[in-house]
């Protein structure tokens, strides 16, 4: 049986989530890549073992991760009853729904009848009474959003959520959803979008500082931009890459000339701060204080150590704002 690092909270950083009483640690584990059927779980086993043990209380779902779609969860809530059950009131457990799940008309989306059914599945998988947070995935164009909402909020008074979510949405809906969760009482806290030095997309679309603006945390997904933000690409694409053996996430024709330069350019900032170039790339992120947790993916645990290296120093001088901005923008 595992027994949890005694000094797993002595150098971890954790930061309140928007202005509720949850606090995340600055680096979380997310399980969209290495916990599926494919994956090897044992290595599994140790990817959580290593987060726990130095800090990460986080570990963050989605009903569609795998492959096959399901299969994340079913592994961690295997990893739970065998190992991790004893400090379930330690950790945080985040799910999603709201890409496509199940054959038919009910199994995509933000319905009602989607969401509260893909709930209940998601907690069977994972063997839980209660998620602590329960997110919508993407914006649902065609349903409204009062309903969205609503079964957001019947989660919570379901007994199946402590706290709701919203992922992937821009800040004028997020301005929207919040009046609405707010009337109904429910304890809305996080954002969850993909946010690095090399897509800035929440900074363009209101997000960022809308999310700021109504004190609402944001956990930032593909920090390191797939990989490319760290130094497997300095001198260009390994024939082992992701690129080359998978392909469904980073694409090789995204690594042109022109990113390979900044990637190499990045990395001389990088290391003038005593960084690597993921550590600064994490550092960016939580710079400002509006962030409030990275969410990193990992296949080795040792890079999940060095990844958290990068809370070591996440101040930056106007100076080395400015180079990088150069460098990407």
């Amino acid at each position: 049986m595992y027994t949890a690092s005694s000094s797993r909270y002595e150098s971890m950083t954790y930061n309140r989530c928007g202005n509720s009483g949850l606090l995340l640690p600055g680096v979380s584990l997310g399980l969209w890549h290495n916990f599926g059927d494919t994956a090897n779980f044992e290595n599994m086993k140790q990817l959580c073992f290593t987060a726990f043990d130095n800090g990460i209380t986080h570990f963050d779902l989605a009903n569609n991760y795998g492959p096959e779609p399901g299969s994340a969860e079913k592994n961690f809530g295997r990893i739970l009853k065998e190992n991790l059950h004893p400090y379930r009131d330690e950790l945080i457990i985040s799910t999603k729904a709201g890409y496509t799940m199940w054959d038919g008309p009910y199994g995509d989306w933000g319905s009602r009848k989607y969401l509260l059914a893909s709930l209940d599945q998601s907690l069977s998988r994972m063997g839980l009474d209660y998620v602590d947070i329960y997110y919508h995935h993407r914006m649902d164009p065609n349903t409204p959003l009062e309903e969205t909402m609503g079964a957001l909020a019947t989660a919570v008074s379901s007994g199946k959520a402590l706290y709701v979510g919203l992922s992937n949405y821009n800040g004028e809906t997020l301005e929207k959803a919040t009046a609405i969760l707010s009337e109904l009482h429910c304890p809305f806290v996080i954002n969850q979008n993909r946010y690095s030095i090399f897509d800035r997309t929440i900074e363009n679309n209101g997000l960022k500082e809308t999310a700021a603006k109504l004190k609402k945390g944001i956990i930032a997904f593909s920090p390191l931009a797939q990989g490319m933000l760290t130094d497997r690409y300095l001198n260009g694409i390994p024939a082992d890459s992701r690129v080359k053996t998978d392909g469904r996430f980073l694409k090789e024709n995204a690594l042109t000339e022109e990113r390979l330069n900044q990637i190499r350019a990045l990395n001389g900032i990088a290391s003038e701060r005593g960084q690597t170039l993921a550590e600064m790339a994490l550092s960016w992120i939580l710079r400002d204080g509006i962030v409030t947790s990275v969410l990193i993916g990992a296949s080795k645990p040792a890079q999940i150590l060095d990844n958290i290296k990068a809370l070591e120093n996440t101040k930056f001088s106007e100076d080395e704002l400015k180079r990088i901005d150069e460098v990407t923008l």
